[in-house]
């Protein structure tokens, strides 16, 4: 057999029955043995960033690594900003990089790099294969590297050499590590802190599913504990019938403000809070003076098991109090941000995945999204922007009786914008409502913080800022990738379009202008 059909069989077996991909000629074995073990799925990408971005949210929705296939060190370079999201998400992620086959390294040809030194900026685990007998073994070695520690980017560097040449087997499926189990001491510290007043919980990572949240909420609903979720959870169950949660706010001003007088925080599956950048005069760790960090149970943790546990301590006879089915219905006229956001609520499908990448809108979003149907929240984990498209595909990939919703800002979606092709030419049920104010308005916002005032507006630094002449038509460059598009400015209109993309299979693109932000 085949190094390359003996890697894919094997990564098929231990449950990797999916590769997003974007190849070259070093992968052109692996390729071809898509034909050998039809078990896999390979799905084209136009951009190794898309294929990336693709695969973490794939693995997020299923529970389960996918695999993404690239092309030597510029493809992987390529590949690396929605790596690096999926690294802080602890997405579980077999990274398959081909490499020159092992006689031509020699001749440092122009496509030649340190892929190792790449791959181990976002990567846990990271290995070269060296022999064709070694491949299969490897392949399974790399499916449990990046189920460990909660979840991690798992790269296995390919030559191809070893793809092309005789002599491999298919190797069996190692055992996945289960998450560590809650600790009783932690539990209790987490009791002590939660039974005084004032106490907040911040909850991130594993412990944002149905369950989860559920026992959350019983521990609030008997404590008066304060629950906030991360400000970009990995995947988050919300909606109707499920506690209702404010996120972290996103400005350090306004997390400072929430987590005020707080006599405890106490951590559940998320990282203790810091502002995502340095402000002068605004301190970077955002917990109050003074006040103790309580760890429940980190990101590798079995997170619902110590919730439960905990909710079981103090909470035992109680019940979550379920935020109603009440989203409210947006204002006619002119569209704006407001608008638009409650129109998503309002018309939001049941147990729909939400993939949000809207930036200056996510303020407006996430309050209307609290009482819409019941979905799941996909965001932006690392803060490295073109997630979004990228991972609209990977969850429909994931989860295709489920209709995936993509509220995207627009600078960041022209980062990645050749995920609409993907979509269509899987014809995955995707709506996509681009929110275009023809500018960067987060980056105008963060002007202004920073000192520079009406710089933000005008002048050399403001036209930085700007996405105008000329404005991106995003309604042609749609259509250009085989996707239908509309163009709104009304919220009567916008309903209209959301009623016919959720009622035709396939993707869709909803063009929002709006008035920018800041």
């Amino acid at each position: 057999m085949r190094g390359a059909d003996a890697l894919v069989g094997s990564l098929v077996g231990a449950g990797v029955d999916v590769c997003f991909m974007n190849p070259g000629t070093s992968e052109m074995h692996f390729v071809q043995a898509l034909d050998a073990v039809p078990e896999m799925r390979g799905v084209l990408a136009l951009f190794e960033g898309v294929a990336t971005g693709a695969a973490d949210a794939y693995a997020r929705l299923a529970g389960r690594p996918a695999a993404v296939l690239l092309h030597l060190g510029p493809g992987l370079g390529n590949g690396l900003a929605n790596l690096h999201n999926a690294r802080r998400a602890g997405t579980p992620l077999v990274c398959v990089v081909g490499a020159h086959a092992t006689d031509h390294v020699r001749h440092d040809a122009p496509l030649e790099s340190d892929i190792t030194a790449l791959a181990q900026t976002v990567s846990g685990w990271v290995h070269v294969c060296g022999d064709v007998r070694d491949v299969a073994d490897d392949a399974v070695r790399a499916v449990a590297a990046a189920r460990e520690h909660g979840g991690q980017v798992a790269t296995l560097v390919l030559p191809a050499d070893v793809s092309w040449s005789e002599g491999g087997a298919p190797a069996p499926a190692l055992p996945a590590a289960p998450p560590f189990p809650p600790a009783p001491s932690r539990v209790a510290a987490a009791a002590d802190a939660v039974r005084e007043p004032g106490a907040v919980m911040l909850l991130g990572g594993p412990a944002l599913t149905a369950a989860a949240m559920d026992a959350a909420g019983r521990v609030a609903a008997a404590t008066g504990t304060r629950l906030l979720v991360e400000t970009f959870p990995r995947l988050w169950d919300t909606g109707a019938g499920r506690p209702r949660v404010d996120k972290l706010a996103y400005f350090a001003e306004q997390a400072l403000a929430q987590l005020d007088g707080a006599s405890s925080v106490v951590l559940a599956g998320a990282r203790s809070p810091v502002s995502f950048f340095g402000y002068p005069g605004v301190p970077g760790d955002l917990v109050p003076p003074g006040c103790p960090v309580v760890g429940l149970a980190d990101a590798a943790s079995d997170a619902a098991g110590a919730l439960e546990a905990l909710a079981a301590e103090v909470a035992p006879d109680v019940v979550a109090e379920a935020a109603p089915r009440d989203a409210p219905q947006p204002a006619p006229g002119p569209l704006d941000v407001p608008a638009l956001c409650a129109a998503v609520a309002a018309t939001l499908p049941e147990d729909a995945i939400v993939v949000d990448e809207s930036l200056t809108a996510a303020a407006a979003l996430a309050p209307a999204l609290q009482t819409a149907a019941p979905h799941t929240q996909l965001a932006l984990t690392g803060g490295a922007i073109g997630q979004g498209p990228p991972a609209a595909v990977g969850a429909a990939v994931a989860a295709p009786d489920r209709p995936v919703v993509a509220v995207q800002a627009d600078g960041s979606g022209l980062y990645t914008l050749q995920a609409l092709w993907t979509q269509a030419r899987e014809r995955l049920d995707v709506t996509t409502v681009l929110i275009n104010n023809s500018a960067y308005a987060i980056l105008r916002v963060e002007l202004a913080r920073t000192g520079a005032g009406e710089a933000a507006h005008s002048g050399r630094a403001g036209r930085m800022l700007t996405l105008g002449d000329p404005t991106p038509d995003f309604v042609s460059l749609a259509t250009g990738y085989g996707v239908p598009a509309r163009r709104v400015e009304t919220t009567e209109d916008l309903l209209d379009a959301l009623r016919w993309a959720y009622d035709e299979p396939g993707p869709h693109l909803i063009e929002a202008i709006v008035p920018a932000l800041g």
